[in-house]
């Protein structure tokens, strides 16, 4: 068996004015997918989603330009696989892209699901936490985010994650401010649900701890990059300083780039995401992560297919925890696949199929053609 075609599938959808979402500076307008496709000469093909962060047409010329180092290769040869530089988004999310599709690929050609690849007795369901807290604002309707809450409580979310809002100096919002809307969602949950909150690196390191330590004592299950990603030392003091679990890495792709954070004790929690490093480098962060003892929840933010990659390596970690499920990237997440994967009661059963255990719906790039631009506008106020 040998490869005998690699493309990627670049995709859009424009989101209505009531489906856009504004957060911190900028409003999103348009949900993007890029998907690597792997087709051999027995007709087999293995599917996997790049993280659209990479910018699809982009993810499109770095797979591309690789793939001669794929092409009348053996799929099931682990010397094709390629690994991520830490350096180029671009160049990462692609690598990903095709690493996620060798794994379905190779799952098909055993007949086992991906996750049974990877660690033969993985869990066969994966807990989901709803992921949003983004389209509140501070000046209109701050309690949006606790209303938005409980719908996702009402379905079945036992996990949810907000963020900090529209950008706080037009409104002069304040720590406290935050830190008072962050008690009334408590309350309104009233431990019937997991929160954490994700910083989106947007603190000083000084309201990161005035922040995790009210946290920490509402309870909260983790406090996500609140402070920017370089500032390995402050991450190592806030995390001491506070038993709320600190977390980050989502834009990490290597071991190399988590080592400092790991050895520091920067993170209590990493958060790799398969769309940005591939499950192969997934896996070894994970080991790594495990030997220091800090548990591993990946970053996922965009489509269905990366959700399926990010649900397996969820499963068949040495600690499973649970997967992030973004709440508004709107009917592309899920149209892209034919067989979508039952959810329930924020549980995603793992499909008892080889791969990935999804497929792709037809014609994909007529219905969702590109457009080229980044997703998201600035706005000024």
């Amino acid at each position: 068996m040998k490869i005998v075609k690699v493309e990627t599938l670049c995709l859009s959808r424009p989101h209505e004015l009531e489906r856009q979402w504004a957060t911190h500076t900028f409003r999103v307008v348009k949900a993007d997918c890029a998907i690597v496709v792997i087709t051999t000469d027995e007709g087999l093909q293995g599917i996997g989603e790049a993280c659209a962060y990479g910018v699809p047409s982009l993810i499109r010329e770095w797979v591309d330009w690789l793939s001669p180092l794929l092409i009348d290769r053996d799929p099931r040869d682990p010397g094709i696989v390629m690994h991520p530089n830490g350096r180029s988004a671009r160049y990462d999310c692609a690598v990903a892209g095709i690493d996620c599709a060798l794994w379905d690929l190779r799952g098909k050609i055993e007949g086992r699901p991906v996750s049974h690849l990877l660690k033969p007795n993985a869990q066969h369901r994966v807990k989901l936490y709803a992921s949003s807290g983004c389209r509140y604002d501070w000046r209109t309707n701050p309690n949006q985010v606790i209303e938005e809450t409980l719908s996702y409580l009402d379905d079945g979310y036992e996990a949810c994650k907000v963020r900090l809002g529209t950008h706080w100096a037009w409104d002069g919002v304040t720590t406290d401010r935050f830190i008072g809307l962050m008690r009334d969602l408590s309350s309104a949950v009233d431990g019937r649900m997991e929160l954490m909150v994700d910083g989106n690196q947007r603190l000083t390191e000084d309201q990161a701890l005035e922040i995790a330590r009210e946290l920490d004592r509402l309870g909260f299950a983790w406090f996500e990059e609140p402070i920017p990603q370089a500032d390995i030392d402050g991450y190592a003091r806030l995390n001491t300083a506070v038993d709320i679990p600190i977390s980050g890495g989502e834009q990490f792709t290597t071991v190399e780039q988590f080592r400092p954070y790991l050895e520091k004790r920067a993170y209590d929690i990493v958060q790799p995401d398969m769309g940005w490093c591939g499950l192969t480098e997934g896996m070894r962060i994970a080991e790594m992560a495990d030997h220091y003892d800090i548990d591993v929840v990946p970053h996922n933010w965009h489509n269905g297919l990366m959700t399926m990659a990010n649900a397996h390596y969820v499963a068949a970690l040495p600690r499973p925890r649970i997967c992030e499920l973004c709440m508004i990237q709107g009917p592309l997440q899920w149209d892209i696949l034919a067989d979508k994967p039952f959810i329930k009661h924020g549980w995603l059963e793992i499909p008892d199929k080889p791969g990935l255990g999804v497929s792709l719906s037809k014609n994909l790039e007529e219905r969702f053609p590109y457009i080229e631009g980044h997703y998201a506008v600035s706005v000024e106020r």
